[in-house]
């Protein structure tokens, strides 16, 4: 089968697919943050907080981690429409991100908060630190560093999600690559170039990740210091 690409089309299409790009890139850091943020918290919550508080985030990370992103976006933007909420496209992706984005990282944050050893804890009891103290020196540093491997491969994974959110209108890199696709009739080639631009994108913020380590694992960074 003699196949000829042809990749004419980036330089017709080359603003849309930019525009594309720093879509994801957007819908990437305005869910990781606050995800993270959600999931310590509720990591905090499931750990140490009250008996209701506990059921209340268990039953909402189980809710989130098993059932389908998809679902949960078609919620928020057509089925909210019933109850008269109206959600735009971008909002709804956001707020189904940094849910997802919350719930997992809750589990892994819960994890990290687990294997830090309980002498360290004691100690800081008996030199009478705060538990607000304790949690900003001790135990949230040590948490993240132990499990940031997983939640590097979580963003990722989120940031990969992004591209359902051409299902509800929402023009990032994959919402382009349709309708790139639509126009051209290039479906091999222009999907390929959309795969080597999440390669791309996951490379990049792999390594802006490994960078932000760097500078904020102090000890981390001193390990890896040659002598």
């Amino acid at each position: 089968m003699d196949y000829v690409f042809d990749f004419s089309f980036l330089e017709s299409f080359r603003s849309e697919i930019i525009n594309g790009v720093r879509l994801t890139i957007l819908l990437t850091v305005v869910s990781i943050l606050p995800g993270f943020a959600l999931g310590t918290a509720c990591a905090v919550g499931r750990l140490y907080g009250p008996r209701w508080l506990q059921t209340a985030v268990t039953i909402y990370i189980e809710a989130i981690r098993n059932t389908p992103l998809i679902i949960q976006v078609f919620w928020l933007f057509f089925g909210l429409t019933v109850l008269g909420a109206r959600i735009g496209p971008f909002n709804a992706a956001v707020i189904a991100l940094v849910i997802n984005t919350g719930a997992y990282s809750a589990e892994i944050m819960r994890a990290g908060f687990q294997a830090i050893p309980k002498g360290q804890l004691e100690a800081a009891n008996c030199l009478a630190m705060t538990r607000r103290q304790i949690f900003w020196n001790i135990q949230l540093p040590q948490a993240a560093e132990l499990v940031y491997p997983a939640l590097v491969s979580q963003f990722i994974l989120m940031m990969l999600a992004t591209s359902i959110m051409s299902q509800i209108s929402v023009e990032e890199l994959t919402g382009v690559g349709y309708q790139v696709q639509s126009i051209t009739f290039r479906g091999f080639d222009v999907y390929l170039v959309i795969a080597v631009l999440y390669l791309a994108l996951a490379t990049m913020l792999r390594l802006c990740l490994h960078g932000a380590a760097q500078l904020a694992f102090t000890r981390l960074r001193k390990l890896r210091t040659p002598l």
